[in-house]
């Protein structure tokens, strides 16, 4: 296809996917971008229904950034032992804490450049605060995003940054964000990575893969 064909291709799904997903909303529960960075940090290797459970007490505990710069890494970890990976996630939150306290305020950055300069933040947690906290054009590249993206025949790698940086090419920009969001409602109850439910699928005449 060649990228005005990829463009019509999308909008066309992007149509379709608005219609079934009218709400394009991220799953992780947080009250304030701090709260989003943490959850979507822990979110790693974890599913979002496990961190929306870990998360209420952790905040208790440890509400700011000053509060997880301030605490011991056996702290946080004992706060999210249920989590996948709690070791490194902890040490992480915890520098995390002391970074954005002594360098930005305790404010969380809006550009992709001092987001990854974060402690454990890599460019899908930047990107999902980028879109979600501050409105800017985002891409979202999470293994359901990803997953689609090549069935639709958008691209063909798994590789995160190549998918991100050929769907901005694509992706109207104010589309962008929500159509992540919808992507990874759409991975989750239809076009599983086993056993999509193609039979059902809305967009299954646009799929280039036949599964």
């Amino acid at each position: 296809m060649t990228i005005k064909e990829k463009k019509e291709k999308l909008e066309k799904i992007i149509e379709l996917l608005e219609k079934e997903y009218p709400d394009a909303v991220c799953s992780l529960v947080a009250d304030n971008p701090f709260h989003l960075l943490v959850a979507t940090r822990l979110s790693a290797q974890c599913t979002d229904a496990r961190v929306n459970l870990i998360t209420p007490a952790l905040f208790k505990a440890l509400p700011t950034p000053k509060a997880f710069a301030n605490a011991k890494v056996e702290q946080v970890e004992e706060l999210i032992k249920s989590c996948g990976l709690y070791h490194s996630k902890a040490k992480d939150l915890v520098a995390l804490g002391k970074v954005l306290t002594e360098k930005f305020g305790s404010r969380v950055p809006d550009t992709m450049e001092e987001l990854t300069s974060l402690p454990g933040i890599g460019r899908k947690t930047a990107n999902l605060i980028l879109g979600d906290v501050y409105g800017k054009p985002a891409v979202v590249t999470d293994t359901h995003f990803i997953r689609i993206c090549n069935r639709m025949g958008f691209v063909n790698t798994k590789e995160p940054r190549k998918v991100e940086d050929a769907m901005r090419k694509l992706l109207p920009p104010e589309k962008s964000n929500d159509f992540c969001h919808r992507s990874v409602l759409h991975g989750r109850a239809i076009c599983t990575a086993r056993s999509p439910k193609c039979e059902i699928c809305p967009i299954k005449e646009l799929c280039s893969q036949k599964l």
